[in-house]
């Protein structure tokens, strides 16, 4: 069946009565929201926001966990012919002093005409936009008491959405999404997934993240497919939650990072699983980072006997200023890995990597020497980036040393990769490497291979660089445990020859990273070379 492109506001206009959203409750029971409610109620926001003076291309900014309102003020902002920018939540953060640093940068960037916040949430912004002279922070059931819905909706604006980098080198930075790309990436993914309004959802992921935002409740809004909403500190709690509503309602599509795999493979027994089907699942989209063989073998292992098929686990691969995805399997393909070609200049020859599929529809994906001149399959290079939904610029101070660019070339995304048979493997950062022999070693692989010895994601970074005219490799835990010196030791001395290495240990939640979780190593490689690490770092050696 051939699936149609869809407009961003369509939905408004075909809104069901018995298909919406379900938002989690704290007695394991669901709210259920309907979209011709949803619909209403993005109306009455889009009258709020006029009526509040918000005018044609302003920026709404939302600070707000998923929820209703944050449909509705996601669309209203669309219909009111405004720009909205979602902005994390403090529950984003485990550290108050970060998010104030992280998110008045966010403010200062975007600039909005206006905030809408929760109660949750209202204290602390309205402290933050109060130093930053931006408008006082609204609280979304108050802007839309009483409020008539707007008769229809206005033109959209050129810019459909602002979005912000992860920061994971720097500071986040500002992404302008035309109306035109972001439904082009909607679309593309809704081909490539095979997503109608008959398959239904589940994600836990956060709306200020693109995956969440733009991958799954975008997505489910605008298919008109019924969507099941967690927050991530309910997965976090109880993944197994998770897995019995996707049992449960026979639900289609869901997506997470490798993490969230690997967190499911650590909680969650095989026994538990007694009684629970998974054979509805035809798209577990894996993205937002590298993804580890390891960890989708040992998922279907366990869910496999429950009925999950193999070619529903769909790697994929995309970023902000690609609006989101660039490349993704489609259902049943069934995920592979490759290596480099044995004598390329990277140290990974030999090595496997997951493939992150075929690029999407009327786009295309090359891997480009540092020249520039686009290399054959099998030589590690740059991902280069041109077609559809690439970014109309930046917003803001666009200065970063993610390596990332915006050109007239297309998208060069900083990241590193290879193609065969026309199917993208990533490997890393191209930033986040260090030359060993002639050959480049990625941070990123360096961890994967410490997770296959037992150490959790997010309980190490690895860190490499030049210090002090030494290369230097450096393992950063948190929350150490015995023995993961002594495999970092191993896994760091094999990859890095004669390289200095070092053990950093930061304790519990130490590791800094950006608001989805992905370790930010340039900015602890900065920290580490400023000495602020210098009174929990010591070498790192053998047993």
């Amino acid at each position: 069946m051939a699936i149609p492109d869809r407009g961003l506001l369509d939905w408004l206009d075909e809104a069901s009565a018995e298909r919406g959203l379900y938002y989690a409750e704290k007695n394991d029971g669901w709210d259920f929201r309907s979209y011709r409610e949803l619909a209403d109620l993005t109306l009455r926001t889009a009258a709020a926001l006029r009526a509040n003076g918000v005018g044609r291309g302003d920026v709404v900014a939302l600070v707000l966990r998923s929820s209703p309102g944050f449909v509705a003020g996601f669309f209203g902002a669309l219909a009111a012919g405004a720009t909205p920018c979602s902005i994390a939540p403090p529950f984003a953060f485990q550290r108050a002093d970060e998010y104030e640093t992280h998110v008045a940068r966010l403010f200062e960037t975007a600039d909005p005409k206006l905030i809408i916040c929760d109660e949750e949430s209202e204290e602390r912004i309205r402290k933050l936009s109060a130093g930053l002279s931006l408008p006082e922070p609204v609280v979304f059931d108050s802007l839309v008491d009483g409020v008539e819905p707007l008769a229809a909706p206005l033109p959209l604006p050129e810019t459909a959405l602002m979005q912000f980098t992860s920061g994971s080198s720097g500071y986040s930075r500002g992404v302008l999404i035309s109306s035109e790309a972001l439904r082009a990436n909607l679309t593309g993914m809704r081909r490539r997934f095979g997503w109608t309004p008959d398959l239904p959802g589940v994600c836990w992921l956060p709306v200020h993240h693109d995956m969440g935002l733009v991958g799954y409740l975008l997505n489910v809004v605008v298919t008109g497919a019924s969507g099941w909403m967690m927050q991530p500190d309910d997965f976090i709690r109880s993944p197994l939650r998770y897995l019995k509503c996707m049992s449960d309602n026979r639900t289609a599509i869901t997506g997470m990072p490798n993490f969230g795999l690997a967190y499911i493979l650590r909680r969650v027994r095989p026994e538990r699983l007694e009684g629970l089907r998974f054979d509805s699942m035809r798209a577990i989209i894996i993205g937002a980072e590298r993804v580890d063989p390891e960890v989708l073998e040992d998922f279907h292992a366990l869910m496999g006997p429950y009925g999950l098929d193999r070619g529903s686990l769909l790697p994929a691969y995309g970023g902000a200023e690609a609006t989101l995805a660039v490349t993704g399997l489609a259902p049943g393909a069934g995920w592979t890995i490759a290596s480099p070609d044995e004598g390329d200049a990277s140290a990974l020859a030999g090595t496997a990597v997951v493939g992150c599929g075929t690029p999407l529809e009327n786009r295309t994906v090359s891997i480009v020497s540092e020249d520039g001149e686009e290399l054959p399959d099998g030589q590690v290079g740059e991902v280069v980036v041109t077609g559809v939904s690439i970014a109309s610029g930046y917003v803001g101070d666009t200065s970063s040393a993610s390596g990332t660019a915006l050109g007239e070339a297309g998208l060069h995304t900083g990241d590193a990769g290879f193609v065969r048979d026309g199917q993208l493997y990533v490997i890393g950062r191209l930033g986040d490497g260090l030359k060993v022999s002639g050959k480049m070693v990625f941070a990123e692989s360096l961890e994967t291979l410490l997770h296959q010895r037992g150490i959790p994601d997010r309980q190490v970074a690895v860190l490499l660089g030049v210090r002090d005219g030494v290369p230097t490799g450096v393992a950063v835990f948190g929350n150490v445990r015995p023995g993961w010196r002594e495999a970092a030791h191993e896994v760091l001395s094999e990859w890095l020859g004669d390289a200095r290495l070092l053990g950093v240990e930061v304790g519990r939640g130490g590791i800094e990273v950006t608001s989805s979780g992905k370790p930010r190593r340039r900015v602890m490689w900065k920290a580490l070379c400023a000495g602020r690490y210098e009174t929990s770092t010591s070498p790192l050696t053998g047993g």
